[in-house]
């Protein structure tokens, strides 16, 4: 459970005292008045997982707004982030061994801190205790939603590998594994222990590609009643002009065409062959109409492939009878690679240009090109020129760049920590210091610089003209898709001195007293990289450069004033040098009037301070859900005559152009009260219910303030594709206004969130009669009641919804969610069963004022599906997913013990989910946050460790 300490005033001799996350006084039993769940190393090791951000992420508490490894397409992608209670990443408190980590460098949502629990190991993990309450009164800042404390090993003795390997039933995916952990010393005998472990993983990617005889990773809707969205294929939703296998000509203004009356232009005639031009033999006009030039994304991710080192440290002496040191230090290093899809193509309409933004000044349309036409005889490859007799636009994948927006990303924990605890003048004394860092390293590729290559196309010397067709030199690639580098840092130094002791008898019990100090200074230095700075690639990677200092002082009181009445008041101050001041009390009980039964609450009040990205020299880029442009696409129908098809139903960018230093921290007052039970021998049970109040919420405007009316950016009005009312026609043409190049969405403190619920735990343990062995059960479960949020006076019901999809990355709501785990011991055989629930939800978000089930793919998700046909009712609910993981152990001898596992045993699939867009693009439509499960497929492993 959690790691043990002898503490002054043990009742009796040997009698095991612990510290309990959510509390600073140890006690002898560890149900506290507030809701604690504990992972033991034991059950890490029976849960068939092998990384701690797949094992978190079926946390019964754990719900809209986290952060998975299956969102590719993230602001902080790589890393994994847990949201206790759907209340996001950003208020749920990650600690290691009880301290402060450095948050990841990249925000989620380019706002949002959090620790990255997808490096950490679990061979070095002694436990996890997930406080399910608020706790700023002893933690600070962040802890609203609750408090994960990831406990490292303490100390360890003899030598333990470990090694396995697994692999999933549909391709991609295969994991390898093997750690390696040995200590000396006995702390009691010897007066001191060292240790080191050391673990390595490999996780191979899983792309769409592998998973694509499935429905929700098909892109060809047609037989659902939507559009075929098959990369290649010309369909009425793209006006029957896509870029294909391979590159062609359409010169829309072939003077065989009739003239549009309205425009003097040319109509678009996409049905007329003489209007093509097709540079490569693999394909021809009919070849293209009928589909046979589409592409097979091999590329984008469902899984991306990650590799972790990890290597922990530590050292523990006994200095004296009273007083013992501890250090750890330790690195995680992880590595990833993530991309957003196939390659990069030609730009057949005028290209917007960049939008830059440095300390807060905004340049929209840097380096703009206004004619991407290919003149008449305009040379585009050895021997090929365009023939179609007058200007012509490029169509096509560019070839030999690497796919859209790749990264490669390694990020490397570093920590060390010093302990010091001891008992001096009736005080238990804990004294702690650390120094920690999280460096992410980010290599780029798969960007274009639009200006570089068409003026590669158009140069008149064959040594640097680019070849439309591919086998371009090295460095002429290079210049036209520069690789490019970024290096980020997240730094968190702390401090704390904590001293206990019994103040004096008091009732039933003793009066004791906790009080401490703490100091913390963070830095972030996420700078932009250097071309998106200049424009020359059009990133929308967000930066932050910011610091903070927290100062804290806080003090916990404890008395038993009546026999079976535990009573907690706690209190802490802090200072931040960014805002101000935060004073947060907390008070809870516990009262178990028969030794069968209790009962507990808790009052808390909580805060998030405003953190770097929200007050320090910040910025970044980003859509969330798709509109139709108020000029360009009014009606929001593609082939309404002077509409500009690209116009509609598009996902705009926002950009959060300036940080707001007059931001005050979020704050929050939460409610639990429950039941403990143990109504016969081996059967324990808890049921609390919670209530969330978080007022004074830090949100960008952009979908979360109804008043909010975009001012829209444009550009200069160039030539672009017209609808001229005839069908799917089109007609070269200028438009009335200029293309939206983005809107302006700055920080604001505004509204609230309200959410309530209940959480059981039920836990059963049965000895067999005989020898026949152990079986043992529990249930962890959670009922959401209501997740309201109100801005401007309107408040808006979000449970079993979508929403609120503008911070939660439309993760999906659902009401409910459970773990049943069933296992049976008997001699050297384990076996454990776990099967892992989620509720359905509705896709509308009533936030984002969606009321409608027939446009939820569109205007929630951003994803065309239905675009243009009513999207069927089907489609409006994410159905219901359970999934089952078995996993078996046995102990071949005393050192050697097997182990199997099938995770997913029944190969069940995840549920449609047409509005969320948190996986990879329109490929999939799946929720990657609910349902990766259900993505990876069922998943076998097998593995082996042995001790001596």
């Amino acid at each position: 459970m959690a790691q043990t300490t002898e503490a002054a005033g043990a009742t009796s001799p040997g009698t095991q005292r612990v510290v309990v996350t959510g509390s600073l006084i140890s006690r002898t039993d560890t149900e506290t008045p507030t809701p604690v769940q504990v992972l033991t190393a034991q059950d890490i090791q029976r849960s068939g997982k092998t990384s701690v951000a797949e094992l978190l992420t079926d946390l019964a508490a754990n719900g809209a707004g986290t952060l998975g490894t299956g969102f590719a397409g993230a602001f902080a992608n790589g890393a994994s982030g847990v949201s206790l209670r759907g209340l996001t990443v950003g208020a749920t408190l990650v600690l290691i061994d009880g301290h402060r980590m450095a948050p990841y460098p990249l925000s989620d949502d380019s706002q949002r801190s959090f620790v990255d629990v997808s490096s950490i190991p679990f061979d070095a993990i002694d436990s996890i205790e997930i406080l399910k309450s608020g706790a700023s009164s002893l933690y600070g800042s962040d802890a609203i939603a609750g408090v994960v404390n990831i406990k490292l090993k303490k100390n360890y003795q003899g030598t333990r590998l470990t090694a396995e390997a697994g692999d999933t039933q549909h391709g991609g995916g295969a994991t390898k594994r093997a750690s390696f952990s040995t200590g000396i010393g006995d702390l009691d005998n010897d007066g001191y222990n060292a240790f080191v472990t050391a673990e390595w993983r490999q996780q191979g990617a899983i792309k769409v590609s592998d998973r694509e005889q499935f429905g929700w990773d098909n892109r060809d809707w047609r037989s659902r009643g939507g559009n075929n969205l098959t990369i290649g294929v010309p369909t009425p939703y793209n006006s029957f002009l896509t870029p294909a296998s391979t590159p062609f000509l359409y010169n829309p203004s072939n003077a065989n065409n009739p003239i549009d009356p309205a425009t003097g232009q040319r109509i678009a005639n996409v049905d007329n062959p003489a209007n093509y031009q097709f540079l490569d033999p693999n394909c021809n006009f009919a070849l293209y109409r009928a589909g046979g030039c589409s592409i097979r994304d091999t590329v984008s991710n469902i899984q991306p492939r990650s590799e972790n080192i990890n290597v922990l440290v530590g050292m523990t002496k006994k200095l004296n009878q009273d007083w013992e040191l501890a250090f750890k230090g330790a690195l995680f290093r992880r590595d990833s690679i993530n991309n957003r899809g196939v390659s990069p193509v030609y730009s057949a309409n005028s290209y917007a240009g960049a939008t830059t933004l440095v300390n807060g000044v905004l340049t929209g349309g840097v380096n703009r090109i206004t004619n991407t036409r290919l003149p008449a005889g305009a040379i585009l490859a050895p021997g090929l020129t365009n023939n179609l007799g007058a200007p012509a636009s490029l169509y096509g994948y560019i070839p030999g760049i690497d796919p859209t927006n790749t990264s490669d990303n390694s990020s490397t924990s570093t920590r060390f920590a010093v302990d010091l605890h001891g008992s001096a003048y009736g005080w238990d004394v804990n004294a702690a210091a650390g120094a920690t860092k999280v460096k992410t390293d980010i290599d780029y590729s798969g960007y274009i610089n639009r200006l570089a290559l068409f003026q590669a196309i158009n140069n008149s010397d064959p040594a640097q003209r680019w070849n439309v067709l591919g086998n371009n030199d090295p460095a002429l690639v290079d210049r036209i898709s520069p690789r490019y580098s970024n290096s980020l840092s997240s730094t968190l130094n702390y401090a704390d001195l904590v001293g206990s002791r019994e103040l004096m008898q008091l009732g039933a019990g003793p009066l004791a007293l906790a009080a401490g100090v703490h100091w913390h200074k963070r830095d972030q230095n996420s700078p932009p990289s250097a071309l998106t700075l200049n424009g020359t690639v059009g990133s929308t990677s967000a930066f932050t450069i910011g610091n903070e200092t927290n100062t804290a002082a806080f003090a916990e009181l404890q008395a038993t004033p009546i026999k079976s009445l535990e009573l907690h008041l706690s209190g802490r101050y802090d200072h931040y040098d960014t805002y101000g001041n935060s004073f947060t009390p907390a008070a809870s009980f516990k009262w178990a009037p028969l030794q069968q039964f209790g009962v507990r609450g808790t009052f808390a009040r909580g805060f998030r301070a405003p953190n770097p990205a929200e007050v320090g020299n910040a910025g970044s880029f980003f859509t969330f859900n798709a509109i139709n442009d108020p000029i360009l696409c009014a009606d929001g129908k593609r082939t309404t005559a002077g509409n500009v098809p690209s116009a509609c139903g598009f996902a705009p960018p926002y950009v959060q152009t300036t940080t707001n230093k007059d931001l005050q921290p979020e704050k929050s007052k939460s409610y639990t009260l429950g039941i403990i039970a143990e109504p016969m021998r081996g059967l324990n049970m808890t049921l609390d219910y919670y209530r969330i109040e978080i007022s004074n919420l830090i949100v960008t405007q952009a979908g979360n303030d109804p008043s909010y009316t975009p001012v829209w950016v444009r550009g200069t009005p160039v030539p672009i594709q017209i609808a001229t009312g005839v069908g799917s026609a089109t007609a070269l043409g200028t438009p009335i206004a200029g293309p939206i190049l983005y809107a302006e969405s700055p920080y604001i403190n505004a509204g609230s969130t309200k959410t309530s619920g209940i959480e059981a735990d039920i836990g059963y343990r049965w000895r067999l009669p005989g020898d026949a062995g152990v079986l043992r059960a529990n249930l962890s479960a959670a009922h959401t009641f209501g997740y309201v949020t109100a801005v401007g006076g309107t408040s808006y019901q979000l449970a079993g919804t979508q929403g609120p999809s503008s911070v939660g990355g439309a993760t999906g709501n659902p009401k409910d969610r459970a773990q049943f785990t069933i296992g049976y011991a008997r001699g050297p055989l384990d076996v454990t069963a776990t099967m892992n629930y989620t509720s359905d939800f509705s896709t509308i978000d009533p936030a984002l004022g969606e009321t409608d089930c027939a446009t939820t793919g569109e205007h929630v998700g951003g994803r065309p599906y239905f675009s243009g046909f009513t999207q069927p009712d089907y489609y409006c609910h994410v159905a219901s997913f359970t999934t089952t993981n078995l996993n078996v152990q046995y102990k071949l001898s005393e050192n050697l013990t097997l182990r199997g596992a099938i995770l997913n045993l029944f190969d069940k699939q995840p549920p449609y989910d047409v509005a969320t867009y948190g996986n990879a693009g329109t490929q999939t439509s799946y929720n990657a946050s609910l349902h990766q499960a259900g993505a990876v497929g069922r998943f076998f492993s097998l593995g082996v460790n042995y001790t001596f």
